[in-house]
């Protein structure tokens, strides 16, 4: 027998933003409540009470409270910026690879040259410095150019080992950005990086985001 307080949780887990503000006290039980009672009585199949709604999101509030951890932010160490950086995404195909492999040679990373390369299974998307744009399009002659991404930037937060291995700590910094409508073209992940491809007018509010959590983090190291 489906149960409100069934409904309840599976509401809350499709909507994982709500459920973050209920974790941070800062969401009406009351109105909660009033906005997700038609979904409910609709899966129950009955009207049901305002009040044992409200109880049941309580309940859910207080098994959060209860098991949710929330990850330390004492792994980053700075933040580095990146701009005039071009997305060029091509279709898959044997010769793709090879004609992009060959731009290597031609980056300058001593002078924030910038080379990634991602194979999917039916396109290829490399992220390099806009100055190389005209190069790896020459190179790509006869390959189908599926889009041209400009006007990016790349921020980047450097980390110590234990970030990979900590859950909850990437959904945290995601979280902190969509809040911020910040859109992420594409995510680079190293060992010692996380870097945020996005446009550049997103630039200044995804920096100042990435910048409280390593100073969050210095602070933390300096309390231990």
């Amino acid at each position: 027998m489906v149960t409100i307080s069934h409904v309840v949780q599976e509401i809350l887990n499709r909507q994982i933003f709500l459920q973050e503000a209920i974790e941070h006290n800062i969401v009406s039980f009351n109105r909660l409540a009033e906005n997700i009672k038609p979904d409910i009585e609709a899966e129950i199949g009955k009207k049901v009470k305002h009040s044992a709604i409200v109880m049941a999101l309580r309940r859910h509030a207080e098994k959060l409270e209860k098991t949710t951890k929330r990850p330390s932010f004492d792994y980053f160490r700075e933040t580095i910026l990146k701009t005039d950086v071009c997305y060029i995404i091509v279709e898959a195909s044997p010769t793709a690879l090879k004609k992009i492999q060959s731009l290597y040679f031609d980056i300058d990373f001593k002078k924030g040259g910038i080379f990634n390369v991602t194979q999917g299974n039916y396109e290829v998307g490399v992220i390099t410095n806009q100055r190389y744009k005209e190069k790896l399009l020459d190179l790509l002659g006869g390959e189908k150019i599926l889009n041209v991404v400009e006007n990016l930037v790349v921020i980047s937060l450097t980390y110590s080992k234990d970030f990979l291995f900590t859950p909850g700590v990437m959904y945290n910094i995601l979280k902190f950005v969509a809040w911020e409508n910040v859109n992420i073209i594409s995510i680079i992940l190293t060992f010692q990086e996380l870097s945020l491809v996005i446009s550049r007018d997103d630039t200044v509010r995804c920096y100042n985001i990435l910048e409280r959590l390593v100073k969050t983090s210095k602070n933390s190291s300096k309390n231990i």
